[in-house]
């Protein structure tokens, strides 16, 4: 019975990760950019990682989700492809790469508050 329901519990939460957010849902905080020591290494979709890309890390969103980044001090945006897991420093909503963080802040600041919405 305790196994039972331990299976249903965990094809629940599994469930729950596959659907992933519905387009428009919007979260606020965090965003930093990967350092140069991720260069060449395999994202969680098995893609070579580059910082010349229009990609990013997310915790939960699904792999292949498309995500608005919005910069909320100055109101610039990007569209980024969910391609890796992360960040992993408390606090931080996404990892963008240096490229896309470029285009939305001076990347001198490491760290800008931001909001993501799910495009697709």
């Amino acid at each position: 019975m305790k196994k039972s329901f331990m299976l249903i519990l965990l094809l629940m939460c599994l469930l729950n990760l596959a659907c992933g957010r519905k387009t428009g849902e919007v979260e606020e905080g965090k965003a930093s950019y990967y350092g140069k020591g991720f260069e060449g290494r395999e994202t969680t979709n098995g893609e070579i990682f580059s910082n010349k890309k229009m990609t990013a890390a997310h915790k939960t969103l699904p792999i292949g989700t498309i995500v608005r980044v919005t910069n909320l001090a100055n109101g610039k945006s990007i569209d980024v492809r969910i391609n890796d897991r992360g960040p992993f420093i408390e606090g931080r909503i996404i990892d963008l790469t240096e490229r896309a963080f470029g285009k939305i802040a001076d990347k001198k600041l490491g760290t800008i508050d931001v909001r993501i919405q799910v495009l697709e």
